[in-house]
């Protein structure tokens, strides 16, 4: 495999350009092709068979555009289908998983909260990293309606305001000191995350983590680039780009694509 290949990621949308863009800070000089399924978003609302079977056609698409390694930039694909995709393709995957350990690990209060999709909660995945922590309460919260919004460009919107307040209060009056945010598009709540939750609670998500994991994959198997030249960003959506392009800014290099 050539090391100017790009690297891929995909995600049920734009929620992953989060990912995409730790990606991009740390190795600027790499290549990468993002494609943002966002006709099918949210991944969270569908069967374990239906998140495979996109998870399956993303991949496929991603090797068809010659990536060298694919980063599964979506919480409830990584959670459902990631052991399937290492299983039939021969890439390397790295995955996004809600980040409980580094939570469970530094909390004070021993309780944390967890916003995510209800594909991302039900998964055994998410289970297992659970269990690793029995001496922690983690309380969980199903992020009804929030990525649909964050596609629809409301982010800054009063529906999303009240659904937060619906779903953090309660964590905050049950005294958390973390929350963990379990989808890649809620990194782009912060900013009103903090005005509802007192300063003392850390969020933390996986997007930094990912990056750092996608740069060791690739050094180990020599397939870092190199050649410090301009790299190009390739960005396929199957709806409309404006979101997409207003979450981004002024990135250079990037070239947006039906699919």
């Amino acid at each position: 495999m050539i090391n100017e290949n790009p690297i891929g990621l995909f995600d049920s949308g734009i929620g992953g350009t989060s990912i995409w863009k730790e990606v991009h800070a740390l190795m600027p000089y790499e290549n990468t092709i993002y494609l943002a399924d966002s006709k099918n978003a949210p991944y969270g609302l569908k069967s374990k068979d239906e998140i495979i079977a996109l998870s399956c056609k993303n991949t496929e698409f991603l090797l068809e555009n010659n990536c060298k390694i694919i980063v599964v930039a979506c919480n409830t694909a990584t959670t459902n289908a990631i052991k399937e995709l290492r299983s039939k393709y021969d890439v390397p995957f790295i995955g996004i998983e809600p980040a409980i350990k580094p939570a469970a690990l530094q909390s004070k209060t021993q309780k944390i909260g967890i916003l995510a999709t209800k594909g991302t909660l039900n998964s055994e995945l998410f289970h297992k990293s659970v269990a690793n922590h029995p001496d922690v309460t983690i309380i969980e919260q199903i992020g009804h309606g929030l990525v649909q919004l964050i596609e629809n460009g409301d982010m800054n919107s009063a529906e999303m305001e009240e659904l937060l307040k619906s779903y953090l209060n309660p964590m905050v009056e049950k005294n958390i000191d973390y929350l963990v945010l379990g989808c890649s598009h809620y990194p782009y709540l912060i900013p009103q995350i903090k005005k509802i939750i007192p300063p003392q609670i850390k969020i933390i998500d996986s997007g930094e983590a990912v990056a750092k994991q996608t740069q060791k994959i690739l050094e180990q198997s020599h397939l870092l680039n190199l050649t410090n030249e301009k790299s190009s960003q390739i960005f396929y959506t199957n709806s409309e780009p404006e979101v997409l392009k207003t979450i981004l800014g002024n990135c250079e290099n990037v070239i947006y694509k039906n699919f």
